[in-house]
């Protein structure tokens, strides 16, 4: 009995899309601190501020951390897994997990205000001219 090459490649093609989507379904769980994915983000300006708009849905405001580092305003934290996925056997996972950041350079004279919202899994900031 020979084997017919097109369907042994066929066969192997799909044994490793397969693997490679068993791959992609689970989580990594680690604390690792790495980013992972990276938030969509809208900036408007009008004539006296900057605002920063972060979509960040499911993250807690505990697993949150704003910075402004050098003239650049850092966004990070993590976007736990549920706690009922932790042992389930996963179909499909779209929706971002993990460690996120993102580092947007603000022009020099624009300065955090602090006055930020968080609700409904949009973050927004405030910049303002700095007076010098």
């Amino acid at each position: 009995m020979s084997i017919d090459p097109r369907n042994w490649m066929w066969n192997e093609a799909c044994a490793f899309i397969e693997r490679a989507e068993n791959l992609h379904r689970q989580p990594q769980l680690s604390d690792a601190p790495a980013a992972s994915w990276i938030p969509p983000i809208d900036i408007f300006e009008d004539d006296d501020n900057v605002i920063l708009m972060v979509a960040l849905p499911g993250v807690a405001p505990d697993d949150l951390d704003i910075r402004m580092e050098d003239g650049t305003v850092v966004i990070r934290g993590r976007q736990r897994l549920p706690r009922l996925a932790r042992r389930a056997l996963i179909h499909r996972l779209e929706i971002p997990h993990g460690g996120f950041e993102r580092r947007v350079h603000m022009p020099s004279g624009w300065g955090l205000t602090g006055r930020t919202e968080f609700r409904d899994g949009l973050l927004t900031l405030l910049f303002a001219r700095q007076e010098i």
